[in-house]
């Protein structure tokens, strides 16, 4: 069963016309993989020297993609880019 990785644009939340789909993986760890990179890659560009984690977090949830995997992972929940974006945020801002 291939898992299908789909794309919500936080500026355009609640906006489905605005969605598409990123691509289809054969396993659930290859689709929590590229969700992981698409939110890494946004954190990585909007992350300028002495941002706080809030600061980035918020930009994210302003202005970056929110990946998300159209069925639950291994133990039944969803991947949660938001949270995931938050652990993320923490530890580069930490550095």
């Amino acid at each position: 069963m291939p898992f299908t990785v789909r794309i919500r644009e936080n500026s355009h939340y609640m906006d489905e016309s605005e969605a598409y789909d990123h691509g289809s993986f054969a396993t659930y760890a290859e689709a929590e993989a590229a969700c992981r990179r698409i939110v890494d890659d946004y954190l990585a560009g909007a992350k300028t020297p002495g941002m706080s984690a809030d600061d980035l977090f918020r930009s994210y949830t302003t202005f970056g993609d929110d990946p998300s995997i159209d069925a639950g992972g291994p133990d039944g929940r969803p991947f949660s880019a938001w949270d995931y974006a938050r652990r993320r945020c923490a530890e580069l801002c930490a550095r």
